[in-house]
């Protein structure tokens, strides 16, 4: 560990409890109890205590009352004398595992839960080759000695109940699982199976429900089974059935989701916790197909599935393929050439790049601070948002949003999204007459999920001004719009500027990222890839060198023990 441990109120009080109510407390297992309720709460799914190697790397803080332990082997040996502490399998609040990780009770189930899951659906299906590959061949044409890897991922996909497509923009994920979905259901006879959509956020749904209708009309498929296609997508909370009262989902094992097949896009972003619920819920024969970038950051509460899942899988045999060309963008494309290198973590030859201007979709700028910074931010929010301040009409202003939006890695600070709306407000308000359409049409974002509404937190509409009460528009998924009184919004935040980690699931034609000028601990390699890959187009970056060296040599790490789970077979 190389930064100060800073515990929470939430970790010292939990600490507290499970040394009383242990019959061996110690120093060791208060420290022990805290680090795993403090790991938890950073997205790590357990501590790791053999991480520790040497005396130093438990940073000392100045406001603990208790010194940490400095010997991790009589730190391991006390813990297992302690009755609050158990083996895996031991109904405990905490769990240490042989390889000296330790976790909170739930984060160890839910665990087991995804590793059960996948195991179990991970054995070959018994498939006459021979019908595979002439199904195979009527969607994926043969490349000669090429390996198709769509093709191979429909395989894949085909011959296993649970699958992984993983792959960065542009490189057809839901082109190749919509052909999977039509191929299954060519296959399946005049029993239909019962396919189901679903995405962490209700942006991604949306996406996920077009980028598969699209993909649907560009195959030529018989009616039965285009027909057959799924026409709605979910999202994942929506799904399960979040119950109001005792919280949980209304499915779980008890009372199994009703599909045969379930496909989840951006899988990057679902958490522990809701990819557990999500193989509880499911029937033992359904199927399952992810669809993510397992370079993309991690979900905002513990753990990281995805980058688990697929950084085992060669060990593990997990049906995990990785799509690496995109139809997006071509061989010439700055976009494409800058989050590879960022991907490979070369920060100098990522500055270098950004510096020369070789390429013409990104620019680089060195960043400002005070009136300088604030002049020529509010310049180009006038540039880019020109077309949605000028837009007629709600449609024409959400149509106008898709292409350009702000970014950046921090919600509060000159350079954070806070402002940066401010700074857009102020900037179209200057910008033209009393009543220009800036003024009435204000983006917003909800941040929450309205199930009567049919609103999610992801979910994008524009305030629209008028004499009554305002209204807010947004996109129906299957086409249309629709509008909402104001005062019946769920919670919601003003949406030109967006945080990195807000924008997950969309895209825009061009987009402005605002890096701070000081170093920070939200930057890290996965975040700078993410902005970078929301841009269809163009991409423009604001920042200092210093930082952005930095944030593509850090890494996110979590720890977690899925993926070693996962390689043991259990």
């Amino acid at each position: 560990m190389t930064e100060t441990i800073k515990l929470s109120t939430l970790d010292v009080h939990f600490a507290d409890f499970i040394v009383r109510i242990d019959s061996h407390p110690s120093d060791e297992l208060w420290w022990g109890a805290a680090l795993a309720s403090h790991a938890a709460g950073r997205g790590h799914t357990c501590f790791n205590l053999s991480a520790l190697l040497n005396d130093d790397a438990l940073p000392l803080l100045s406001t603990a009352r208790i010194r940490p332990p400095s010997d991790t082997a009589l730190w391991l040996e006390s813990l297992k004398k302690c009755d609050t502490v158990g083996a895996p399998g031991a109904f405990t609040p905490l769990v240490l595992d042989p390889a000296g990780r330790l976790y909170l009770h739930r984060c160890w189930g839910y665990e087991q839960q995804i590793t059960a899951g996948i195991l179990s659906r991970s054995r070959p299906l018994a498939t006459s080759v021979l019908r595979l590959d002439d199904a195979l061949d009527r969607y994926f044409s043969p490349h000669g000695d090429t390996v198709d890897l769509q093709r191979e991922a429909a395989r894949m996909a085909l011959t296993h109940r649970f699958s992984v497509i993983s792959g960065g923009p542009g490189t057809g994920k839901t082109a190749t699982v919509a052909r999977i979905l039509a191929l299954l259901l060519d296959l399946s006879g005049d029993v239909r199976p019962e396919i189901t959509l679903a995405a962490p956020t209700g942006k991604a749904a949306m996406r996920l429900h077009q980028s598969i209708l699209q993909a649907a009309e560009r195959l030529d498929l018989p009616d039965g089974v285009r027909n057959s296609l799924p026409v709605g997508v979910s999202t994942i909370h929506r799904l399960l059935g979040v119950q109001a009262r005792g919280g949980g989902f209304r499915h779980n094992r008890d009372k199994r989701l009703p599909c045969d097949i379930l496909v989840v896009d951006e899988a990057s972003m679902v958490d522990l916790q809701l990819m557990a619920s999500l193989m509880e819920a499911l029937r033992d024969d359904a199927r399952i197909i992810l669809l993510g970038d397992r370079n993309q950051l991690a979900s905002v509460e513990a753990g990281a599935v995805l980058a688990d899942i697929c950084d085992s899988a060669a060990q593990a045999n997990v049906p995990v393929t990785q799509l690496t060309r995109s139809y997006r963008f071509g061989a010439d494309s700055g976009i494409a050439a800058l989050s590879n290198l960022i991907n490979s973590g070369e920060s100098a030859a990522a500055v270098e790049l950004l510096k020369s201007g070789r390429y013409p979709d990104v620019v680089w700028r060195q960043v400002t601070s005070g009136r300088a910074f604030e002049s020529a931010f509010s310049a180009a929010a006038r540039d880019g948002f020109a077309g949605y301040a000028g837009a007629d009409s709600p449609g024409a202003a959400l149509a106008e949003l898709g292409s350009f939006r702000v970014l950046s890695p921090l919600r509060s600070g000159p350079f954070g999204v806070e402002n940066l709306n401010r700074l857009c407000r102020n900037a179209l308000a200057s910008g033209g007459k009393s009543d220009h359409p800036g003024l009435r049409l204000m983006p917003v974002m909800i941040t929450g999920n309205n199930y009567e509404l049919g609103l999610f937190n992801g979910d994008t509409g524009v305030v629209v001004e008028s004499d009554g009460p305002a209204a807010v528009w947004f996109e129906n998924p299957d086409g249309g719009l629709r509008h909402i009184s104001a005062l019946r919004l769920p919670p919601g935040e003003a949406a030109f500027a967006l945080t990195v980690h807000k924008s997950q699931g969309s895209e825009f034609d061009r987009v402005l990222l605002i890096l701070p000028d000081h170093l920070s601990g939200a930057l890290s390699r996965e975040l700078l890839y993410t902005a970078v890959t929301r841009a269809r187009q163009h991409i423009e970056i604001w920042g200092s060198e210093e930082v952005l060296c930095q944030a593509v040599e850090r890494r996110t790490v979590r720890s977690s023990g899925l993926g070693d789970r996962l390689v043991a077979g259990g």
